[in-house]
C-alpha cells in the first residue's frame, strides 16, 4: 500500500471523525482541514470534504489542495489518482460567500490567488508524471470544472453535471477552463458553455467529448475505482510520456492563457456587473447587469 504519512500541511490537519460517513472510502491516510487522503495499493484519491459547502473553494481548500496534489504528485509509490468530493457535489465553484465583502469592497486580488493557488494545482495535475481521474459524483461548477478537465480522464454518475457558471455573475472562466473545454469540445460548444452558462448533463457531457464516461449513480463508486486501479496497474512510465506529449501538442500556451484568465479575472472583478452579480447570487435574485 502506498502510505502517505501525516505532516503538518500549510493549512493544518485534524483527526475529527469524517464529515461524510457514507464515502467509498476508507478511512483517510491523511487529513487535512479540507481534503482527505486515501491510499490503497498504488492509487491514492484526493476527496474535497467542505461538504456543508458543496464542496466550495475558499482559500484553505486551495492550499490544502495544493498540498495534496503535490504531496501524491511527488510520491514514487502512488501510480494512479483518483479526485473526488464528498457529499453531494464534486464542487460547486469559488466560496462566494466567503469573498462577498471582497468583492462589494473591490479589494479582491483574484490574480494573485489564481496565479499562487489555483493555476499551480491545475498545472500540478496536468504535469504530473502519472494518470489522474477525474471521479465526478455530482456537479462539477466554476473552478471545481477547471479542476476536473485538468485531469487525464473524466468520469461522472449520472446525476452529475458541468457548468461553466461565471458569465451568470458577470466574470469569466479561470483555472484554464477556457482552454481545457476548448480543447475537449471545439470552439462552438465552448462559447455556448461559457456565455450562456448553462449545465451540460453527465450523459450530454459524453456526447459532446467534454468527460469520458457517465455510469449509473449506483455503479459509479465501484467503477470509478476500477479505473484508477486499473491505470495504477498499467505502465506508469508510458503514462508519464503520454501525458508529456499531450501536453506538448495541447497545453504548449498554457502557461500565457492562463496568466491571461488571471488578469482577466482581476479586470472583472473590478466592474459593476461583477459586484451586482455577486451580490445577486448571494441574495438569491436575479442580477441586474448594466454592461458597466
Amino acid at each position: 500500500m502506498a502510505i502517505v504519512t501525516p505532516a503538518a500541511s500549510r493549512g493544518g490537519e485534524r483527526s475529527t471523525p469524517r464529515s461524510d460517513p457514507s464515502s467509498p472510502y476508507a478511512e483517510p491516510s491523511r487529513r487535512y482541514e479540507t481534503v482527505n487522503l486515501y491510499a490503497s495499493g498504488a492509487t491514492t484519491a484526493i476527496e474535497l470534504n467542505r461538504p456543508g459547502r458543496m464542496n466550495a473553494w475558499n482559500e484553505q481548500l486551495g492550499e490544502d489542495l495544493l498540498d495534496a496534489v503535490r504531496t501524491v504528485g511527488g510520491d514514487p509509490a502512488v501510480r494512479a489518482v483518483l479526485i473526488t468530493g464528498t457529499g453531494a457535489a464534486f464542487s460547486s465553484g469559488a466560496d462566494l460567500k466567503a469573498r462577498g465583502e471582497a468583492v462589494a469592497s473591490g479589494t479582491i486580488d483574484s490574480q494573485r490567488v489564481l496565479t499562487e493557488v489555483y493555476n499551480p494545482i491545475i498545472m500540478g495535475i496536468r504535469r504530473m508524471a502519472k494518470p489522474v481521474v477525474a471521479a465526478v459524483n455530482g456537479p462539477a461548477v466554476g473552478i471545481g470544472l477547471s479542476l476536473a478537465l485538468a485531469c487525464d480522464l473524466v468520469v461522472a454518475a449520472e446525476s452529475a453535471y458541468f457548468l461553466l457558471a461565471f458569465s451568470r455573475i458577470g466574470l469569466v472562466p479561470d483555472g484554464g477552463s477556457s482552454m481545457f473545454a476548448a480543447e475537449r469540445v471545439g470552439f462552438t460548444r465552448a462559447a455556448q458553455m461559457a456565455l450562456l452558462a448553462e449545465p451540460v448533463p453527465a450523459r450530454q457531457a459524453v456526447d459532446w467529448g467534454l468527460i469520458n464516461y457517465a455510469w449509473p449513480d449506483e455503479e459509479f463508486p465501484g467503477q470509478a475505482q476500477a479505473l484508477a486501479q486499473r491505470l495504477a496497474d498499467g505502465p506508469t512510465r508510458a503514462y508519464a510520456g503520454i501525458k508529456r506529449e499531450l501536453n506538448e501538442w495541447l497545453l504548449g500556451k498554457a502557461d500565457s492563457q492562463l496568466e491571461l484568465e488571471a488578469r482577466t479575472q482581476q479586470e472583472m472583478f473590478s466592474t459593476s456587473d461583477a459586484k451586482e452579480g455577486v451580490t445577486a447570487f448571494l441574495e438569491k435574485r436575479a442580477p441586474r447587469f448594466t454592461g458597466a
